[in-house]
């Protein structure tokens, strides 16, 4: 079985090396991440009635999961930005998610954001939290400055590999 760590050090391996997807079974876990070329070929490819690249990026041996209703979040991130939707900063880092869950700003409803946009953030600093199947995963910054855009608005859905946060390096 892979730790959470192992896995998302996997789905940023296959992001950061733009591979076509990656396969690894270990003791009947079997987890399956497909790339930006395989995700934006499979929907013209499959069947109506299949997953989508996206929600089969996590599965277990022998589970199924619903299919998402948007596309691939490849798709949106290299598309050019819609009306009304900033750029990301020049300079700036992305930070995506790295399951498909619920993003949320805060620990509970009535509690302060972790980070507002202007906030100075360090490498491994709690920034958000996306629920996955009633799980609370707290999304940690992966580099140090300071947040220029939040992307997702708060308790809504996001995908894998959606934008959440842009940082200004520090």
């Amino acid at each position: 079985m892979l730790t959470f760590e192992q896995i998302k050090e996997l789905i940023e391996l296959v992001t950061t090396r733009r591979l076509h997807g990656l396969e690894v079974e270990r003791s009947g876990f079997r987890l399956k991440i497909e790339g930006q070329a395989a995700a934006a070929a499979a929907p013209a490819a499959a069947p109506p009635t299949s997953v989508p690249a996206p929600a089969r990026a996590l599965e277990s041996a022998g589970s199924a999961q619903a299919p998402a209703a948007s596309p691939p979040p490849e798709a949106r991130a290299e598309a050019e930005p819609e009306e009304g939707e900033a750029e990301v900063p020049a300079g700036a880092h992305v930070l995506p998610s790295p399951i498909v869950g619920t993003f949320y700003r805060a620990s509970a409803p009535d509690a302060e954001p972790y980070v507002e946009v202007g906030s100075r953030v360090k490498k491994g600093q709690v920034l958000c939290i996306v629920e996955a199947m009633k799980l609370m995963n707290e999304i940690e910054s992966d580099a140090d400055g300071t947040v220029v855009k939040v992307y997702p608005p708060n308790a809504s859905p996001v995908e894998f590999g959606e934008p959440l946060f842009a940082i200004e390096p520090a």
